[in-house]
This record gives C-alpha cells, sequence and structure tokens, in this order.
C-alpha cells in the first residue's frame, strides 16, 4: 500500500442517525424502521452519547463544524433530548460555536411547539422531507402527511428559523411537467434560503422496486429537471451541487463538507464515518439495526465495521464528492484531502476536458454543464483508472 502524509486534517462534521419512522416510505433505502409505539428516546441519547465517548481519541483537537441530524425521522425526538444531546457535544467534542446545526423534520410528525423547542434547543437550520405539495403523489409516495400539512410546517420553518431547506422529488407516479413546476412555485411560496430538488429513483431493496409504480418516461423527467433549474435560476438560486439549491450564501455547510471531501463522524445505528489520520484515512459503520446497535453500545462496541481506504482509490472517492459541485474543486484541494499529487489523475481529466466534460483551469477544475448532466459518464473515467491501477 503506498504511504500517505496528511499534513492537515480536513473540517470535521458530526453526523447523528435517527433510526425510526411512523411509516417506512416504499421509496426508501434509508436503514430507517417503523417505530412499534414509543421510541426508546432515553436509551438512544444515552447510547449516541456514549459511542461519542468512545470516538474521542480519533477526533482529539478537532473542532466540529457542523452537526446534522439525519434519519429515519429526527424530528421524533423530543425537544428536550436534542438539547442533551447538543449539551453533550459542546462539552465532549469541541462543537464550534458558529456550527451550522441541522436536524431533519418530517411534516407528518411535527407540530408549532416542536419547531420551537428544536430552535430553543440550538438547531439553527430545519430541513423538511415534503416532498409534494399535492395530495395524490404523496399518497402515492406512502407519505403519511398531506398538502396542508406540508405548507403548514413549511410556514412554521420560516417563523421559527432563517435557515431552512424543503425538499421536492419530480418524476412521481403520474406526474406532467406542470405538476412539478407548481410544487416548485408553492416552495417559493415560502422563500426558503434552501431547496433541494431531486428525481424518484426506484432503489434497490424498497417496496418500489419489488412493486415498481407507473413513472413517468425519462425524457420527460429530463424536461422537469430542465423546468425546474431554469425556474430556480430565475429565482435567484443557484444549482450549486447536482440536487442542491440555494440563494447567495445560504448553501448548507455540512453537505458542502461531504462534497469537498471533508471528514466526518457518524453515530447511530448505521451511520458511517470518513477520518483522516496522519497517515491513512478510516471508514466505519456502526452496527445497522437499532436493537443491535443499543446492545453493542452497552458492551462497549458500537463500531461494526473498520476498513482503510486505499490511497489508489482515495482520487475516485474525493472526485465522485467533488465533481458533484458547480464551482468544482481547487488542485490544491485534491492534494490535501488524498494526499497525492494532482498528476495522478490530469491523463483523465485533459480527455474529459477535450470530451467536454469539464474545465480546467489553474486555480479551478469543474464540470461543464455537460459533465454535469452526464456525471456518471465522467466518473467512470476515474473509476476505471483506478481499477487498471
Amino acid at each position: 500500500m503506498t504511504a500517505l502524509e496528511f499534513r492537515v486534517a480536513p473540517p470535521l462534521a458530526l453526523y447523528v442517525h435517527v433510526p425510526w419512522c411512523v411509516r417506512k416510505c416504499p421509496y426508501c433505502d434509508f436503514n430507517s424502521h417503523e417505530a412499534a409505539g414509543a421510541i426508546p428516546e432515553t436509551e438512544y441519547v444515552a447510547a449516541l452519547i456514549a459511542d461519542l465517548q468512545s470516538a474521542l481519541p480519533l477526533i482529539w483537537g478537532r473542532p466540529l463544524v457542523s452537526v446534522f441530524f439525519g434519519g429515519g425521522t429526527p424530528s421524533l425526538l423530543s425537544p428536550a433530548a436534542i438539547d442533551e444531546l447538543l449539551a453533550a457535544f459542546r462539552a465532549l467534542a469541541m462543537l464550534s460555536p458558529e456550527a451550522e446545526i441541522t436536524l431533519e423534520a418530517n411534516p407528518g410528525t411535527i407540530e408549532a411547539g416542536k419547531f420551537a423547542g428544536f430552535r430553543a434547543a440550538g438547531v439553527n437550520r430545519l430541513s423538511l422531507g415534503i416532498q409534494s405539495f399535492d395530495d395524490r403523489p404523496l399518497a402515492a409516495l406512502g407519505r403519511i402527511h398531506g398538502a396542508a400539512e406540508a405548507k403548514r410546517a413549511a410556514q412554521l420553518a420560516g417563523d421559527h428559523f432563517d435557515s431552512f431547506n424543503l425538499d421536492l422529488m419530480y418524476g412521481l407516479p403520474g406526474q406532467t411537467r406542470e405538476q412539478a413546476l407548481t410544487d416548485v412555485e408553492t416552495a417559493l411560496s415560502f422563500a426558503p434560503p434552501h431547496l433541494s430538488c431531486y428525481q424518484l429513483t426506484l432503489e434497490p431493496n424498497t417496496r418500489f422496486a419489488a412493486f415498481p409504480p407507473a413513472l413517468p418516461e425519462d425524457d420527460l423527467c429530463a424536461d422537469m429537471q430542465e423546468a425546474i433549474e431554469a425556474r430556480l435560476a430565475v429565482a435567484g438560486y443557484a444549482n450549486y451541487e447536482t440536487s442542491a439549491f440555494a440563494r447567495a450564501g445560504r448553501q448548507c455547510r455540512h453537505n458542502l463538507n461531504y462534497w469537498d471531501f471533508g471528514d466526518y463522524l457518524g453515530i447511530g445505528a448505521g451511520a458511517h464515518s470518513k477520518l483522516t489520520l496522519h497517515d491513512r484515512v478510516l471508514r466505519q459503520m456502526r452496527w445497522k439495526h437499532p436493537n443491535a446497535y443499543l446492545e453493542n453500545v452497552r458492551g462497549g462496541s458500537p463500531i461494526q465495521e473498520t476498513n482503510e481506504v486505499a490511497a489508489s482509490q482515495l482520487p475516485f472517492e474525493f472526485l465522485m464528492n467533488a465533481l458533484r459541485l458547480a464551482a468544482g474543486f481547487q488542485p490544491a484541494l485534491f492534494e490535501a484531502r488524498t494526499a497525492q499529487p494532482i498528476t495522478r489523475i490530469l491523463p483523465q481529466l485533459r480527455a474529459a476536458a477535450a470530451d467536454g466534460l469539464v474545465d480546467i483551469g489553474r486555480e479551478r477544475i469543474a464540470p461543464t454543464p455537460r459533465g454535469r448532466r452526464f456525471l456518471n459518464v465522467l466518473l467512470e473515467r476515474f473509476f476505471n483508472e483506478d481499477r487498471a491501477g
């Protein structure tokens, strides 16, 4: 294995996974489990804190630049639980006072009291899983909220949070281009600083994969995507990442750290970590099932798998993230995150540039609009190179 030397540690984020939902959506392939009655909140919060404590030797002296509560449905936790967790993060892990702290919320499980409570606990950014403002596709998606709840939740998000995101999907069963744009117009009426718009895909090991609904044709989905991008551009939102749109200065800092190939510690059931040490990059996965996670945390072993990323794999992993960004990356960032010179990938970059997929500048390397549209084709060049090496 090639010897590596990382001179500067990347920024470090904390991801906190809450694995329960009221109901499992048929398109969802995340590690989420239907809650049979009340979730074991007290036990789970204690397990998360113990999990973090066990990870401290790997992150000593590194401040947390962001926290992201994902799921599942993190908003099933009480504001008191979030407050206890954030207090522990501050006490144990050098949580920066300026840290972005995001919590994912489901409109079907939230009411005004919880929004205010989350904000009082220290959450400063909310991400709402709206998906659509239309009752018919919401029912087809198996969502537990309706259009009225979605609108009420979006309004409440703006009332309580200066920074919030609305998640929308397009390419839904029976959806037309006009209906997709209507969802976007409704979202814009709440003036969100950030929007995520992504196409419904049929992921393996989901109910939709086993019993696929009738979805719009690929050409129609492409029309929806182009129309959404054009409308949001007119509204002042930059499409800074494949499916992410933001007003100036309102990008999601936590996700930007992922795409810049920064580090993240993941705690909670099934959470993943990527941690850079002085001579190697580690990936970890916590025990996936909530019961197995709780049992193994009690036994002092929250981690199910730990793997060292081979030096030959780091360029592809970096590019798989960084090329999702419209702005691309600086050559110096590639070298800092992979501990390898940019010359390692210059032949493939130049070939991609000749095909109109990337622009290569002295200060920045970025995908072209064509490269962003055909990102998988662009990335295959580096994946095949990695395998050959």
